[in-house]
């Protein structure tokens, strides 16, 4: 299969905002603006996360999921704050192609289940958010947007996520994330061995090279990144045709 390579674009009051660590979030453009940017740039897919949602900012994503799906035509993403199936159901219902959801489904494993049943396990998508335990020696998993540990295994999690009926696992690296210096090879590689379902892997794209070895050492499925596409560092176009170069399959649209 193709590798695949992803913006993020995190949505904060209907604004892509971006930060270093989850913390110091910057402002980076319209959401509708920027899905129609990377749409045309050869993205893959696109990932829209709420990284602070609220149940009184659910009708802006649903919203803003009905305007991104009629402007692009790769699949994308939506995640954050969603904690039931009625909430997938309707994101799904407003253009979206796949929904990500975290800590409901650490709270509640069988929501997995249930969502993978009615919509289908190619909808849904685990997001695990990840740091280094040096007590644990493992990763531990945190929820609640990166605030909540939980003491819990990413690499069991993701596991389970997987038995459960998960479609794709979202990994992000908490100790990379937006640090630009590479991404957490070790966590990736970890899940990956593990798990027959994709995983992308998320947190500390910086240069092309980043995205390379995370696709190969990582043994990652797809790469997603945010602030290196966001402004501008380079493009989606001149990631793929790098990965071409190392031997990597990539689909490079015309």
């Amino acid at each position: 299969m193709s590798k695949r390579i992803i913006p993020c674009l995190d949505v904060k009051d209907g604004r892509v905002v971006k930060g270093v660590k989850f913390v110091h979030l910057k402002d980076a453009g319209d959401p509708v603006e920027l899905a129609r940017y990377y749409d045309k740039s050869g993205a893959d897919e696109l990932v829209f996360l709420d990284i602070t949602a609220t149940p009184e900012k659910r009708e802006t994503m649903l919203d803003m999921a009905a305007r991104v799906a009629r402007e692009v035509s790769i699949p994308f993403i939506v995640g954050g704050g969603i904690s039931t199936v009625e909430q997938m159901r309707a994101i799904t219902g407003a253009g979206a192609d796949k929904v990500s959801v975290s800590t409901a489904a650490l709270e509640n494993p069988l929501i997995i289940e249930e969502a993978a049943r009615e919509l289908g396990i190619g909808c849904i998508v685990v997001a695990i958010d990840a740091s280094w335990n040096g007590e644990m020696q493992d990763w531990e998993v945190y929820t609640h947007g990166g605030r909540m540990a939980t003491g819990i295994s990413a690499v069991d999690w993701a596991v389970r996520a997987e038995q459960l009926g998960a479609g794709e696992i979202l990994l992000t690296s908490m100790d990379a994330d937006g640090g630009r210096d590479g991404y957490d090879i070790l966590l990736t590689m970890a899940v990956a061995e593990k798990v027959s379902i994709p995983v992308i892997a998320s947190g500390g794209a910086g240069k092309i090279e980043h995205f390379a070895r995370v696709l190969t050492e990582g043994e990652a499925d797809a790469a997603l990144a945010a602030s290196v596409f966001h402004y501008g560092h380079f493009t989606v176009e001149e990631v793929k045709r790098y990965l071409l170069e190392q031997g990597l399959e990539v689909d490079l649209r015309p």
